[in-house]
This record gives structure tokens, C-alpha cells and sequence, in this order.
């Protein structure tokens, strides 16, 4: 009888799926009309765009497919504890790039172009510091060696 190894994940490799799907999900969720109000104003990209997910953050296509590509990326990066690290304290500094950017562009310029409000970026800056913290606190030693 022979036993197949069973894959044991390292905690910041399950902060990295949880993320991910969160994510995911929230990619899939800015295409569901009734999640996303004024939907029927979605477009693919602008200010424009009056979409809500939740009626509070603005969508449109391009953001959406954002988020969906961060939660692929980040449940392929989650295979090794290396990978999981880096895409936690990576997206971070990504999502905190996002917020400084939110923060100095004029919201209804064509500089908005994801687009963000001001719940978006104070989502952004939480999900920085919150993606770098569990990157750090969970991937001490994952960070600077491959597993």
C-alpha cells in the first residue's frame, strides 16, 4: 500500500490562498449586477464609470479583471512559502502605490482610468498594510530562502 505525500502549507502559504480567493471573489462579484449597482453604466475603464461594488467601491471591466488576475497570481504564487511571501509583501507595496496614487490624482480626470473613490483608497491603504503585515509576520524566513 502505498501512501501519496500530502502537501502541508505553511501559514503564510494559507494567508496567500485566503487573499487570493478573497480576490477572486471580489473580481467575480463587480460582474454580478445587484452586487455591482448601477452596472448598466459599467465600462471597461475611466472615471466614467458609476458602477458600485456593494454600492460603495467603483468597478468598471479593467478593475474587475484586476482583481481577478491578483487572485490567479496570487494562488499560483502560494505553491511555495517563497512564492506566498512575495506575493503578500509584494501586492502590498502595490496596493500601497495604488493608495498614494488614488490620493494625488483628480478623481474625475482621465488620470482616473482603474477608476478609484475615496473607498477605494482607503480600502488600498488597508490592504497594503494588511497584505505586507501577514506577509512579514507569517513568512519570516520564506522571504529569503525557496521552499
Amino acid at each position: 500500500m502505498s501512501h501519496t505525500p500530502v502537501a502541508v502549507r505553511t501559514p503564510v502559504q494559507k494567508a496567500a490562498l485566503a487573499v487570493s480567493a478573497v480576490f477572486a471573489l471580489v473580481g467575480i462579484a463587480g460582474f454580478i449586477p445587484g452586487l455591482t449597482t448601477n452596472y448598466d453604466t459599467m465600462m471597461f475603464a475611466g472615471h466614467e464609470s458609476r458602477a458600485m461594488l456593494l454600492g460603495i467601491f467603483m468597478v468598471s471591466i479593467l478593475h474587475n479583471l484586476v482583481h481577478l488576475a491578483f487572485g490567479v497570481v496570487g494562488f499560483l504564487m502560494s505553491r511555495t512559502a517563497h512564492g506566498a511571501y512575495w506575493y503578500l509583501v509584494g501586492g502590498g507595496i502595490v496596493y500601497l502605490l495604488l493608495w498614494l496614487y488614488g490620493l494625488v490624482i483628480d478623481h474625475d480626470s482621465a488620470a482616473n482610468f482603474v477608476p478609484l473613490n475615496t473607498a477605494d483608497n482607503w480600502l488600498h491603504l488597508l490592504l497594503g498594510i494588511g497584505m505586507m503585515g501577514l506577509g512579514f509576520a507569517l513568512g519570516r524566513n520564506a522571504g529569503s530562502r525557496r521552499v
